[in-house]
Protein backbone atom coordinates (compact mmCIF):
# COMPACT_ATOMS: atom_id res chain seq x y z
CA UNK A 1 0.00 0.00 0.00
CA UNK A 2 2.70 2.62 0.51
CA UNK A 3 4.24 2.00 -2.76
CA UNK A 4 1.21 2.71 -4.27
CA UNK A 5 0.98 5.79 -2.36
CA UNK A 6 3.96 7.03 -2.92
CA UNK A 7 3.21 6.52 -7.05
CA UNK A 8 0.05 8.45 -6.90
CA UNK A 9 1.74 11.42 -5.58
CA UNK A 10 4.69 11.63 -7.61
CA UNK A 11 1.96 11.93 -10.68
CA UNK A 12 0.23 14.52 -9.00
CA UNK A 13 3.35 16.05 -8.58
CA UNK A 14 4.75 15.24 -12.45
CA UNK A 15 1.34 16.89 -13.91
CA UNK A 16 1.08 14.59 -16.68
CA UNK A 17 3.52 12.46 -17.07
CA UNK A 18 2.62 8.58 -18.73
CA UNK A 19 2.36 5.86 -15.73
CA UNK A 20 4.71 3.97 -17.29
CA UNK A 21 7.47 6.50 -16.37
CA UNK A 22 6.08 7.33 -12.91
CA UNK A 23 6.40 3.84 -11.79
CA UNK A 24 9.70 2.82 -13.90
CA UNK A 25 13.00 2.90 -12.19
CA UNK A 26 14.81 6.04 -13.39
CA UNK A 27 11.99 8.08 -11.65
CA UNK A 28 11.91 5.97 -8.22
CA UNK A 29 16.02 6.32 -7.83
CA UNK A 30 15.85 9.81 -8.30
CA UNK A 31 12.91 10.27 -5.85
CA UNK A 32 14.04 12.01 -2.35
CA UNK A 33 12.74 12.68 1.23
CA UNK A 34 11.64 15.66 0.57
CA UNK A 35 9.35 15.98 -2.52
CA UNK A 36 7.05 13.48 -1.00
CA UNK A 37 6.47 15.27 2.22
CA UNK A 38 6.24 18.49 0.86
CA UNK A 39 3.77 17.88 -1.88
CA UNK A 40 0.14 19.45 -0.97
CA UNK A 41 -2.73 17.26 -0.24
CA UNK A 42 -5.39 19.66 -1.71
CA UNK A 43 -3.88 19.41 -5.11
CA UNK A 44 -4.26 15.61 -5.37
CA UNK A 45 -6.66 14.82 -7.70
CA UNK A 46 -7.76 11.30 -6.64
CA UNK A 47 -10.34 11.26 -3.55
CA UNK A 48 -10.54 8.01 -2.44
CA UNK A 49 -6.55 7.52 -1.59
CA UNK A 50 -6.20 10.89 -0.28
CA UNK A 51 -6.10 9.55 3.32
CA UNK A 52 -3.98 6.87 2.98
CA UNK A 53 -1.11 8.75 0.99
CA UNK A 54 -1.31 11.85 3.60
CA UNK A 55 -0.74 9.82 6.37
CA UNK A 56 1.53 7.18 5.89
CA UNK A 57 4.43 9.36 3.55
CA UNK A 58 4.34 11.83 6.25
CA UNK A 59 4.94 8.95 9.40
CA UNK A 60 7.88 6.86 7.53
CA UNK A 61 9.48 9.09 4.11
CA UNK A 62 12.80 8.22 4.95
CA UNK A 63 12.03 4.59 5.19
CA UNK A 64 9.73 4.40 2.31
CA UNK A 65 11.80 6.30 0.03
CA UNK A 66 15.05 5.33 0.75
CA UNK A 67 14.47 1.54 1.04
CA UNK A 68 12.28 1.01 -1.73
CA UNK A 69 15.57 1.61 -4.44
CA UNK A 70 17.76 -0.44 -2.67
CA UNK A 71 16.20 -3.74 -1.27
CA UNK A 72 15.23 -5.24 -4.36
CA UNK A 73 18.40 -4.48 -6.44
CA UNK A 74 20.34 -5.96 -3.34
CA UNK A 75 18.16 -9.13 -2.80
CA UNK A 76 17.69 -10.29 -6.26
CA UNK A 77 21.21 -10.14 -7.54
CA UNK A 78 22.57 -11.36 -4.40
CA UNK A 79 20.11 -14.51 -4.60
CA UNK A 80 21.37 -14.84 -8.37
CA UNK A 81 24.91 -14.39 -6.95
CA UNK A 82 24.60 -16.98 -4.43
CA UNK A 83 23.18 -19.56 -6.69
CA UNK A 84 24.88 -19.23 -10.04
CA UNK A 85 28.57 -19.97 -7.91
CA UNK A 86 27.73 -22.83 -6.09
CA UNK A 87 25.42 -24.68 -9.19
CA UNK A 88 28.73 -24.79 -11.56
CA UNK A 89 31.46 -26.17 -9.54
CA UNK A 90 29.64 -28.49 -8.28
CA UNK A 91 30.11 -30.76 -11.69
CA UNK A 92 33.91 -30.36 -11.38
CA UNK A 93 34.84 -31.74 -7.54
CA UNK A 94 36.98 -34.15 -6.95
CA UNK A 95 34.45 -36.92 -6.81
CA UNK A 96 33.69 -35.97 -10.46
CA UNK A 97 30.82 -37.89 -12.45
CA UNK A 98 28.65 -41.20 -11.85
CA UNK A 99 28.31 -42.61 -15.09
CA UNK A 100 25.60 -45.50 -16.33
CA UNK A 101 25.08 -46.58 -19.16
CA UNK A 102 21.47 -47.97 -19.79
CA UNK A 103 18.87 -48.38 -22.54
CA UNK A 104 15.97 -46.53 -23.72
CA UNK A 105 13.74 -47.65 -21.35
CA UNK A 106 15.64 -47.16 -18.22
CA UNK A 107 17.76 -44.42 -19.11
CA UNK A 108 15.19 -41.65 -18.56
CA UNK A 109 13.85 -42.83 -15.33
CA UNK A 110 17.92 -42.83 -13.61
CA UNK A 111 18.84 -39.01 -15.19
CA UNK A 112 15.63 -38.09 -12.78
CA UNK A 113 17.88 -38.82 -10.51
CA UNK A 114 20.31 -36.43 -11.30
CA UNK A 115 19.38 -33.69 -8.98
CA UNK A 116 19.34 -35.50 -5.91
CA UNK A 117 22.51 -37.07 -6.39
CA UNK A 118 24.41 -33.53 -6.99
CA UNK A 119 22.80 -32.58 -3.92
CA UNK A 120 23.51 -35.60 -1.97
CA UNK A 121 26.77 -36.87 -2.85
CA UNK A 122 27.94 -33.34 -5.42
CA UNK A 123 28.49 -35.87 -8.17
CA UNK A 124 26.58 -35.24 -11.61
CA UNK A 125 24.87 -38.25 -12.77
CA UNK A 126 25.09 -38.55 -15.95
CA UNK A 127 23.23 -41.07 -18.00
CA UNK A 128 24.17 -42.39 -21.20
CA UNK A 129 22.10 -44.49 -24.18
CA UNK A 130 23.26 -47.49 -25.33
CA UNK A 131 21.92 -50.61 -27.40
CA UNK A 132 24.84 -52.78 -27.01
CA UNK A 133 25.75 -52.42 -23.72
CA UNK A 134 27.70 -55.54 -22.86
CA UNK A 135 29.61 -55.04 -26.43
CA UNK A 136 30.60 -51.87 -26.05
CA UNK A 137 31.57 -52.40 -22.35
CA UNK A 138 33.92 -55.48 -23.08
CA UNK A 139 36.00 -52.87 -24.67
CA UNK A 140 36.18 -49.77 -23.00
CA UNK A 141 36.02 -51.12 -19.99
CA UNK A 142 39.38 -52.92 -20.34
CA UNK A 143 41.01 -49.55 -21.66
CA UNK A 144 39.42 -47.42 -18.48
CA UNK A 145 37.08 -45.81 -20.91
CA UNK A 146 33.90 -47.22 -19.59
CA UNK A 147 30.92 -45.90 -17.11
CA UNK A 148 30.65 -46.53 -13.55
CA UNK A 149 27.51 -48.81 -13.46
CA UNK A 150 26.01 -50.75 -16.40
CA UNK A 151 22.18 -51.99 -16.66
CA UNK A 152 22.08 -55.58 -17.89
CA UNK A 153 20.08 -58.55 -17.74
CA UNK A 154 22.35 -61.50 -15.36
CA UNK A 155 22.95 -64.05 -18.49
CA UNK A 156 25.14 -61.34 -19.91
CA UNK A 157 27.29 -60.84 -17.15
CA UNK A 158 29.02 -64.25 -17.67
CA UNK A 159 31.57 -63.32 -19.57
CA UNK A 160 32.24 -60.05 -17.80
CA UNK A 161 33.01 -61.60 -14.81
CA UNK A 162 35.38 -63.86 -15.94
CA UNK A 163 37.14 -61.44 -17.34
CA UNK A 164 37.50 -59.10 -14.00
CA UNK A 165 35.67 -56.21 -15.67
CA UNK A 166 32.98 -56.37 -12.90
CA UNK A 167 33.16 -55.82 -9.12
CA UNK A 168 31.76 -57.15 -6.33
CA UNK A 169 28.50 -55.60 -5.02
CA UNK A 170 27.40 -54.97 -1.42
CA UNK A 171 23.73 -54.85 -0.68
CA UNK A 172 24.56 -52.34 2.76
CA UNK A 173 22.28 -55.06 5.17
CA UNK A 174 19.02 -55.04 2.24
CA UNK A 175 19.68 -58.87 1.25
CA UNK A 176 16.65 -59.50 2.53
CA UNK A 177 14.69 -56.63 0.73
CA UNK A 178 15.61 -58.57 -2.74
CA UNK A 179 13.95 -61.97 -4.43
CA UNK A 180 16.21 -64.75 -3.43
CA UNK A 181 15.78 -65.70 -7.65
CA UNK A 182 17.24 -62.64 -8.62
CA UNK A 183 20.23 -62.50 -5.84
CA UNK A 184 20.73 -66.00 -7.39
CA UNK A 185 20.60 -64.97 -10.25
CA UNK A 186 23.40 -62.29 -10.01
CA UNK A 187 25.68 -64.58 -7.97
CA UNK A 188 28.82 -65.59 -9.60
CA UNK A 189 31.59 -67.86 -7.96
CA UNK A 190 29.44 -67.60 -4.36
CA UNK A 191 29.87 -63.72 -5.08
CA UNK A 192 27.11 -60.94 -5.88
CA UNK A 193 27.72 -59.03 -8.58
CA UNK A 194 24.54 -57.01 -9.07
CA UNK A 195 21.62 -55.02 -7.51
CA UNK A 196 19.05 -56.76 -8.86
CA UNK A 197 15.96 -54.69 -10.14
CA UNK A 198 13.55 -56.48 -12.15
CA UNK A 199 12.69 -60.40 -13.05
CA UNK A 200 10.80 -61.80 -16.14
CA UNK A 201 9.57 -64.96 -17.06
CA UNK A 202 7.04 -67.00 -18.73
CA UNK A 203 3.61 -68.38 -17.59
CA UNK A 204 0.32 -70.35 -18.75
CA UNK A 205 -2.44 -68.16 -20.41
CA UNK A 206 -6.02 -69.41 -20.90
CA UNK A 207 -9.24 -68.60 -22.71
CA UNK A 208 -11.81 -68.27 -19.93
CA UNK A 209 -14.79 -68.41 -22.65
CA UNK A 210 -13.20 -71.70 -23.44
CA UNK A 211 -11.69 -73.34 -20.86
CA UNK A 212 -13.69 -73.34 -17.08
CA UNK A 213 -10.68 -74.89 -15.17
CA UNK A 214 -7.07 -74.57 -16.21
CA UNK A 215 -5.30 -78.03 -16.64
CA UNK A 216 -2.66 -79.38 -14.13
CA UNK A 217 -1.07 -81.82 -16.18
CA UNK A 218 -0.37 -81.84 -20.42
CA UNK A 219 -2.33 -84.54 -20.59
CA UNK A 220 -5.43 -82.79 -19.39
CA UNK A 221 -4.39 -79.57 -21.92
CA UNK A 222 -4.05 -82.23 -24.86
CA UNK A 223 -7.42 -83.76 -23.78
CA UNK A 224 -9.13 -80.29 -23.49
CA UNK A 225 -8.16 -79.14 -26.60
CA UNK A 226 -9.09 -81.89 -28.61
CA UNK A 227 -12.38 -81.41 -27.14
CA UNK A 228 -12.57 -78.08 -28.42
CA UNK A 229 -11.56 -79.16 -31.96
CA UNK A 230 -13.94 -81.91 -32.41
CA UNK A 231 -16.69 -79.49 -31.01
CA UNK A 232 -15.59 -77.02 -34.11
CA UNK A 233 -14.97 -74.30 -30.99
CA UNK A 234 -10.87 -74.10 -31.87
CA UNK A 235 -8.23 -75.12 -34.91
CA UNK A 236 -5.98 -76.32 -32.75
CA UNK A 237 -4.86 -77.09 -29.04
CA UNK A 238 -2.75 -74.68 -28.11
CA UNK A 239 -0.53 -72.25 -29.71
CA UNK A 240 3.84 -72.51 -29.56
CA UNK A 241 5.82 -69.61 -29.73
CA UNK A 242 9.51 -70.89 -30.04
CA UNK A 243 11.32 -73.81 -30.21
CA UNK A 244 13.64 -73.36 -27.20
CA UNK A 245 13.06 -70.45 -24.52
CA UNK A 246 9.90 -70.37 -25.26
CA UNK A 247 9.27 -74.23 -24.43
CA UNK A 248 10.74 -74.72 -21.98
CA UNK A 249 8.23 -75.09 -19.26
CA UNK A 250 6.95 -78.21 -21.40
CA UNK A 251 10.23 -79.69 -21.50
CA UNK A 252 11.15 -79.29 -17.89
CA UNK A 253 7.21 -80.70 -17.02
CA UNK A 254 8.72 -83.97 -18.94
CA UNK A 255 12.09 -83.92 -16.58
CA UNK A 256 14.28 -82.24 -19.17
CA UNK A 257 16.60 -79.48 -18.77
CA UNK A 258 20.24 -77.56 -20.45
CA UNK A 259 22.45 -77.53 -17.74
CA UNK A 260 23.01 -79.48 -14.13
CA UNK A 261 24.54 -77.74 -11.46
CA UNK A 262 27.72 -78.16 -9.43
CA UNK A 263 27.41 -79.73 -5.60
CA UNK A 264 28.64 -75.56 -4.95
CA UNK A 265 25.39 -74.51 -6.80
CA UNK A 266 26.82 -73.30 -10.31
CA UNK A 267 26.29 -74.71 -13.43
CA UNK A 268 28.28 -77.05 -14.99
CA UNK A 269 28.79 -76.79 -18.51
CA UNK A 270 29.85 -80.74 -18.27
CA UNK A 271 26.34 -81.62 -17.39
CA UNK A 272 24.49 -80.98 -20.51
CA UNK A 273 20.54 -81.94 -20.81
CA UNK A 274 19.41 -81.03 -24.29
CA UNK A 275 19.45 -84.77 -24.75
CA UNK A 276 17.93 -85.96 -21.56
CA UNK A 277 15.13 -87.80 -21.74
CA UNK A 278 12.52 -85.31 -20.00
CA UNK A 279 13.92 -83.32 -22.82
CA UNK A 280 13.07 -86.19 -25.56
CA UNK A 281 9.88 -86.54 -24.14
CA UNK A 282 9.02 -83.09 -24.59
CA UNK A 283 10.28 -82.73 -27.97
CA UNK A 284 8.28 -85.86 -28.86
CA UNK A 285 4.85 -84.67 -27.31
CA UNK A 286 5.16 -81.34 -29.71
CA UNK A 287 6.20 -83.49 -32.26
CA UNK A 288 2.96 -85.91 -32.15
CA UNK A 289 0.89 -82.91 -31.48
CA UNK A 290 1.61 -81.40 -35.31
CA UNK A 291 1.73 -84.62 -36.96
CA UNK A 292 -2.07 -85.26 -35.55
CA UNK A 293 -2.73 -81.66 -36.23
CA UNK A 294 -3.42 -80.86 -32.83
CA UNK A 295 -0.51 -78.44 -32.67
CA UNK A 296 0.23 -75.57 -35.87
CA UNK A 297 3.37 -76.36 -37.66
CA UNK A 298 4.40 -73.06 -37.93
CA UNK A 299 5.64 -71.70 -34.69
CA UNK A 300 6.12 -68.21 -36.00
CA UNK A 301 5.91 -65.81 -32.65
CA UNK A 302 3.37 -63.48 -33.91
CA UNK A 303 1.59 -65.69 -35.81
CA UNK A 304 0.68 -67.59 -32.94
CA UNK A 305 0.18 -65.11 -30.74
CA UNK A 306 -2.91 -63.63 -33.08
CA UNK A 307 -4.18 -67.82 -33.23
CA UNK A 308 -4.32 -66.85 -29.42
CA UNK A 309 -5.49 -63.30 -29.11
CA UNK A 310 -8.34 -64.33 -31.96
CA UNK A 311 -9.59 -67.40 -30.03
CA UNK A 312 -8.70 -70.18 -32.21
CA UNK A 313 -6.35 -71.86 -29.83
CA UNK A 314 -7.75 -72.20 -25.94
CA UNK A 315 -3.89 -71.96 -24.38
CA UNK A 316 -0.90 -70.31 -24.70
CA UNK A 317 2.59 -70.01 -23.00
CA UNK A 318 3.79 -66.15 -22.64
CA UNK A 319 5.40 -63.87 -20.89
CA UNK A 320 4.98 -60.16 -19.34
CA UNK A 321 6.59 -58.43 -23.03
CA UNK A 322 3.25 -59.86 -24.75
CA UNK A 323 0.68 -58.78 -21.90
CA UNK A 324 0.07 -55.41 -23.78
CA UNK A 325 -0.97 -57.10 -26.77
CA UNK A 326 -2.97 -59.69 -24.88
CA UNK A 327 -4.74 -57.11 -23.05
CA UNK A 328 -5.50 -54.82 -25.88
CA UNK A 329 -6.94 -58.05 -28.52
CA UNK A 330 -10.02 -58.13 -25.96
CA UNK A 331 -9.78 -61.48 -25.52
CA UNK A 332 -10.69 -62.92 -21.95
CA UNK A 333 -7.94 -64.56 -20.37
CA UNK A 334 -6.20 -65.97 -16.80
CA UNK A 335 -3.15 -66.74 -15.80
CA UNK A 336 -1.94 -69.93 -13.72
CA UNK A 337 1.63 -72.26 -13.21
CA UNK A 338 2.21 -74.58 -15.73
CA UNK A 339 1.02 -77.81 -16.43
CA UNK A 340 2.93 -80.83 -14.53
CA UNK A 341 4.76 -78.72 -12.25
CA UNK A 342 6.97 -77.56 -15.29
CA UNK A 343 8.82 -74.30 -14.98
CA UNK A 344 10.30 -71.49 -17.16
CA UNK A 345 13.75 -70.06 -17.54
CA UNK A 346 13.99 -66.57 -15.88
CA UNK A 347 15.86 -63.48 -16.73
CA UNK A 348 16.98 -61.14 -13.54
CA UNK A 349 17.63 -57.30 -14.97
CA UNK A 350 20.35 -55.85 -12.95
CA UNK A 351 22.68 -53.01 -12.09
CA UNK A 352 26.39 -53.47 -12.01
CA UNK A 353 29.06 -51.61 -11.32
CA UNK A 354 32.79 -51.31 -13.25
CA UNK A 355 35.58 -52.65 -11.76
CA UNK A 356 38.25 -49.96 -13.29
CA UNK A 357 35.60 -47.53 -11.57
CA UNK A 358 37.43 -44.81 -9.46
CA UNK A 359 34.30 -44.37 -8.22
CA UNK A 360 33.21 -47.92 -7.25
CA UNK A 361 32.34 -46.84 -3.07
CA UNK A 362 30.32 -44.51 -4.77
CA UNK A 363 28.82 -46.13 -7.41
CA UNK A 364 27.48 -48.72 -3.95
CA UNK A 365 26.31 -45.64 -1.92
CA UNK A 366 24.27 -44.92 -4.83
CA UNK A 367 22.55 -48.19 -5.87
CA UNK A 368 22.05 -48.22 -2.10
CA UNK A 369 20.23 -45.02 -1.26
CA UNK A 370 18.73 -44.14 -5.02
CA UNK A 371 17.88 -47.71 -6.60
CA UNK A 372 17.10 -49.85 -3.28
CA UNK A 373 14.16 -48.03 -2.92
CA UNK A 374 10.67 -47.99 -3.53
CA UNK A 375 9.70 -44.77 -5.38
CA UNK A 376 12.80 -45.67 -8.14
CA UNK A 377 11.61 -49.25 -8.39
CA UNK A 378 8.19 -48.34 -9.11
CA UNK A 379 9.24 -46.18 -11.77
CA UNK A 380 11.24 -48.25 -13.43
CA UNK A 381 8.65 -51.02 -12.68
CA UNK A 382 6.03 -48.39 -14.51
CA UNK A 383 8.19 -48.35 -17.50
CA UNK A 384 9.64 -52.14 -17.96
CA UNK A 385 6.15 -53.48 -17.04
CA UNK A 386 8.37 -56.30 -15.66
CA UNK A 387 7.79 -57.33 -11.63
CA UNK A 388 10.67 -55.71 -9.32
CA UNK A 389 13.04 -57.76 -7.61
CA UNK A 390 13.00 -55.27 -4.74
CA UNK A 391 10.15 -56.90 -2.66
CA UNK A 392 8.68 -53.51 -0.59
CA UNK A 393 8.29 -52.45 -4.40
CA UNK A 394 6.84 -55.66 -5.07
CA UNK A 395 3.98 -55.19 -2.48
CA UNK A 396 2.83 -52.17 -3.98
CA UNK A 397 1.90 -53.54 -7.66
CA UNK A 398 -1.52 -54.19 -7.74
CA UNK A 399 -1.52 -55.93 -11.09
CA UNK A 400 -3.11 -59.22 -10.86
CA UNK A 401 -1.21 -60.45 -13.95
CA UNK A 402 2.41 -59.74 -13.11
CA UNK A 403 1.49 -60.58 -9.68
CA UNK A 404 0.06 -64.23 -11.10
CA UNK A 405 3.12 -64.28 -13.13
CA UNK A 406 5.89 -63.79 -10.80
CA UNK A 407 4.20 -67.09 -8.98
CA UNK A 408 4.37 -68.79 -11.73
CA UNK A 409 8.26 -68.06 -12.29
CA UNK A 410 8.57 -69.14 -7.94
CA UNK A 411 10.53 -72.60 -9.34
CA UNK A 412 11.79 -70.75 -12.36
CA UNK A 413 15.28 -71.40 -13.80
CA UNK A 414 17.22 -68.53 -14.20
CA UNK A 415 19.20 -68.61 -17.69
CA UNK A 416 22.46 -70.04 -17.52
CA UNK A 417 24.97 -66.86 -17.41
CA UNK A 418 28.04 -68.80 -18.41
CA UNK A 419 29.56 -68.56 -21.86
CA UNK A 420 28.56 -72.76 -22.74
CA UNK A 421 25.36 -71.63 -23.06
CA UNK A 422 26.37 -69.33 -26.57
CA UNK A 423 27.08 -73.07 -27.82
CA UNK A 424 23.31 -74.63 -27.04
CA UNK A 425 20.83 -72.25 -29.06
CA UNK A 426 21.85 -72.72 -32.62
CA UNK A 427 21.90 -76.92 -32.35
CA UNK A 428 18.96 -76.83 -29.64
CA UNK A 429 16.85 -75.27 -32.09
CA UNK A 430 17.96 -76.99 -35.28
CA UNK A 431 17.15 -80.37 -33.44
CA UNK A 432 13.68 -79.49 -32.41
CA UNK A 433 12.97 -78.14 -35.44
CA UNK A 434 13.70 -81.59 -37.40
CA UNK A 435 12.13 -83.45 -35.11
CA UNK A 436 8.34 -81.49 -35.52
CA UNK A 437 8.92 -81.34 -39.56
CA UNK A 438 9.11 -85.32 -39.17
CA UNK A 439 12.86 -85.32 -40.54
CA UNK A 440 14.02 -87.00 -37.53
CA UNK A 441 12.42 -88.86 -34.50
CA UNK A 442 13.14 -86.61 -31.30
CA UNK A 443 15.74 -89.10 -29.73
CA UNK A 444 17.86 -88.81 -32.76
CA UNK A 445 17.67 -85.50 -33.41
CA UNK A 446 18.22 -84.30 -29.80
CA UNK A 447 21.34 -87.09 -29.43
CA UNK A 448 22.57 -85.48 -32.64
CA UNK A 449 22.11 -81.47 -31.00
CA UNK A 450 23.93 -83.21 -28.06
CA UNK A 451 27.40 -84.45 -29.65
CA UNK A 452 27.07 -81.16 -31.61
CA UNK A 453 26.91 -79.05 -28.40
CA UNK A 454 29.36 -81.06 -26.52
CA UNK A 455 31.93 -80.29 -29.45
CA UNK A 456 31.20 -76.56 -29.39
CA UNK A 457 31.75 -76.84 -25.41
CA UNK A 458 35.30 -78.33 -25.63
CA UNK A 459 36.61 -76.39 -28.51
CA UNK A 460 34.15 -73.42 -28.75
CA UNK A 461 36.32 -72.17 -31.96
CA UNK A 462 37.77 -69.44 -30.65
CA UNK A 463 38.70 -66.84 -33.36
CA UNK A 464 36.27 -67.99 -35.93
CA UNK A 465 34.37 -65.38 -37.80
CA UNK A 466 31.53 -67.07 -39.81
CA UNK A 467 28.04 -65.26 -41.38
CA UNK A 468 25.47 -68.40 -40.80
CA UNK A 469 22.32 -67.68 -42.50
CA UNK A 470 19.17 -69.27 -44.34
CA UNK A 471 21.41 -69.76 -47.01
CA UNK A 472 24.21 -72.11 -45.49
CA UNK A 473 22.65 -75.91 -46.60
CA UNK A 474 23.26 -74.85 -50.02
CA UNK A 475 26.87 -73.37 -49.59
CA UNK A 476 27.80 -77.13 -47.71
CA UNK A 477 26.96 -76.61 -44.24
CA UNK A 478 24.70 -79.66 -42.58
CA UNK A 479 22.03 -77.31 -42.44
CA UNK A 480 21.06 -73.46 -41.92
CA UNK A 481 22.29 -70.99 -39.12
CA UNK A 482 25.15 -73.14 -38.49
CA UNK A 483 27.77 -70.78 -36.68
CA UNK A 484 30.16 -73.00 -35.93
CA UNK A 485 30.06 -74.61 -39.66
CA UNK A 486 33.32 -74.09 -41.42
CA UNK A 487 32.55 -74.25 -44.91
CA UNK A 488 31.25 -70.66 -44.32
CA UNK A 489 34.24 -69.66 -42.19
CA UNK A 490 35.50 -66.05 -43.04
CA UNK A 491 39.56 -65.46 -43.49
CA UNK A 492 41.11 -62.47 -42.99
CA UNK A 493 42.66 -60.24 -45.62
CA UNK A 494 45.62 -58.12 -45.74
CA UNK A 495 43.65 -55.37 -45.10
CA UNK A 496 42.02 -56.36 -41.74
CA UNK A 497 38.62 -57.29 -43.25
CA UNK A 498 37.48 -60.95 -43.21
CA UNK A 499 35.62 -62.27 -46.38
CA UNK A 500 33.82 -65.64 -47.16
CA UNK A 501 32.43 -66.89 -50.54
CA UNK A 502 31.22 -66.51 -53.34
CA UNK A 503 28.49 -69.13 -52.85
CA UNK A 504 26.56 -70.19 -55.70
CA UNK A 505 22.83 -69.69 -54.38
CA UNK A 506 19.27 -70.02 -56.18
CA UNK A 507 17.10 -67.35 -56.61
CA UNK A 508 15.27 -66.17 -53.42
CA UNK A 509 15.27 -64.56 -50.24
CA UNK A 510 17.80 -65.14 -47.56
CA UNK A 511 19.09 -63.62 -44.11
CA UNK A 512 22.26 -63.48 -42.55
CA UNK A 513 24.25 -62.28 -39.55
CA UNK A 514 28.29 -62.09 -38.27
CA UNK A 515 28.79 -64.95 -35.16
CA UNK A 516 31.92 -65.47 -33.68
CA UNK A 517 33.85 -67.82 -32.19
CA UNK A 518 31.70 -70.82 -33.56
CA UNK A 519 29.14 -69.86 -31.33
CA UNK A 520 25.72 -67.16 -30.86
CA UNK A 521 27.59 -65.78 -27.77
CA UNK A 522 29.16 -63.02 -29.80
CA UNK A 523 27.33 -62.35 -32.63
CA UNK A 524 26.03 -59.05 -35.09
CA UNK A 525 23.46 -57.60 -37.39
CA UNK A 526 22.33 -54.76 -39.00
CA UNK A 527 24.30 -51.39 -38.63
CA UNK A 528 26.73 -53.68 -36.69
CA UNK A 529 24.71 -54.23 -33.89
CA UNK A 530 24.70 -57.05 -31.14
CA UNK A 531 22.24 -59.24 -31.21
CA UNK A 532 21.03 -57.36 -34.20
CA UNK A 533 18.90 -57.91 -36.51
CA UNK A 534 18.96 -60.29 -39.63
CA UNK A 535 20.52 -58.87 -42.52
CA UNK A 536 18.11 -59.50 -45.54
CA UNK A 537 18.90 -60.26 -49.06
CA UNK A 538 17.45 -61.33 -52.49
CA UNK A 539 19.22 -62.85 -55.72
CA UNK A 540 16.15 -62.89 -58.88
CA UNK A 541 18.27 -65.32 -60.28
CA UNK A 542 20.53 -67.87 -59.47
CA UNK A 543 23.86 -66.15 -58.84
CA UNK A 544 27.16 -66.16 -56.90
CA UNK A 545 27.24 -64.15 -53.31
CA UNK A 546 29.91 -62.89 -51.28
CA UNK A 547 30.78 -61.42 -47.69
CA UNK A 548 32.54 -59.09 -46.22
CA UNK A 549 33.22 -58.20 -42.68
CA UNK A 550 34.90 -55.10 -41.05
CA UNK A 551 35.92 -56.03 -37.28
CA UNK A 552 36.20 -52.40 -36.78
CA UNK A 553 32.57 -51.52 -37.28
CA UNK A 554 30.84 -55.05 -36.77
CA UNK A 555 29.30 -54.34 -40.48
CA UNK A 556 28.53 -56.69 -43.28
CA UNK A 557 28.91 -56.24 -46.52
CA UNK A 558 26.82 -58.67 -48.76
CA UNK A 559 28.19 -59.01 -52.47
CA UNK A 560 25.47 -59.42 -54.83
CA UNK A 561 25.93 -60.46 -58.39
Amino acid sequence: MKNKSLYLLLIVMLMGALLLVACGGGNTNNTTEEPVANQPVEETAVEEPMEEPTAEPMEEPTEEVMEEPTEEPMEEPTAEAMEEPTAEPVAVEPAGTLRIWADDTRAPILQDLADDVLATYSLELVVELKSAIRDDFQVAAPLGEGPDIIVIAHDQAGTLVANGLLAPVDLAGKDADFAPKALEACTFDGVLYCMPYATENMAFFYNTDMIETAPTTWDEVLAMGIELIDAGEATYVMAVTGTTYDAYPLFTAFGGYIFGKSENGDWNPDDLGVDSEGMIEGVQWLADGVANGYLPADWDWANNHALFETGEVPFIMAGPWALGRIRESGIPYAITNFPDNGYPFAGTQGFFINAQSENVLLAQAFLSEFIANVDTQLALYEVGQRPPAYLPALEQIDDVDLITMAEAGVNATMMPAIPAMGSVWGNWNDAVVLARDGKQDAASAMADAGAKIRALIANPLTGMVNVPGSYQAQAGCPGDWQPECSVTAMTMGEDGLYVSGPFTLTAGDYEVKVALDGSWTTNYGVDGEADGANYPFSLAADGDVSFVYDPATNLLEIVLP
